[in-house]
């Protein structure tokens, strides 16, 4: 009942996660958070990577774990998030959407920075990571270094607001690799290693400069 409630998107588990795929997760980590111990004093997760490279499958297998262990789990995007905060403002029911998404032990916010916030939403995303501050934990999936935060909460000074709150108590996973569908979709054939759009940084430069020199 635990595992329903925390409305996981898909059946993902710590078992199922291929890591010597993605060589840079640190998996003795993994394993250390996967006991729940990070729960006790509300310390966050923030999980850092391109698209593509396993971290919905962390968290979600991280998730499922802390449901196993008794622990209760809500997921959600971060689209899903600030729209639902955003209409319970709208309403006059904010107070009780905060208290709703502060009460789960391990809450999971998915894809933090694929798109931009309002500076509106940006404020209520803080409001939530306050109320949870040092009480229970947060789990943040993003494809945004921390240096980028400013451009995807449109403020910088309230990005550091938020950051100072999230990293004080927290674990950070970084992973670097290529996503698992390019990779598929390239043993299957779809992407060809010659496409000019899979050249290296600086390759089709160089590749322009050889043919315009063939022609003087």
């Amino acid at each position: 009942m635990g595992l329903q409630i925390a409305h996981f998107p898909t059946v993902r588990t710590l078992e199922g996660f291929d890591f010597a795929v993605q060589p840079s997760v640190d998996e003795r980590l993994v394993r250390e958070l996967a006991t729940g111990g990070f729960l006790a004093h509300g310390d966050n997760v923030l999980i850092f990577g391109p698209p593509g490279v396993g971290k919905t499958h962390l968290a979600i297998g991280l998730g499922r774990r802390m449901g196993e262990l008794g622990h209760s789990v809500l997921f959600t995007t971060a689209t899903e998030l600030l729209s639902t905060l955003g209409k319970a403002e709208s309403s006059g029911s904010l107070g009780e959407k905060l208290t709703y998404f502060a009460k789960p032990r391990l809450l999971i916010v998915d894809e933090l920075g694929y798109l931009p916030f309002e500076r509106p939403a940006a404020h209520l995303f803080f409001q939530l990571v306050n109320r949870r501050y040092e009480k229970g934990s947060l789990l943040i999936t993003t494809n945004k270094s921390v240096g980028e935060w400013g451009q995807v909460f449109g403020d910088d000074v309230l990005a550091t607001a938020i950051l100072d709150r999230l990293l004080h108590h927290s674990q950070t996973l970084v992973i670097r690799g290529e996503s698992y569908r390019l990779r598929e979709k390239r043993k299957s054939g779809l992407i060809r290693p010659s496409d000019e759009n899979d050249r290296p940084p600086g390759e089709e430069g160089r590749s322009k400069d050889r043919r315009r020199g063939s022609d003087r």
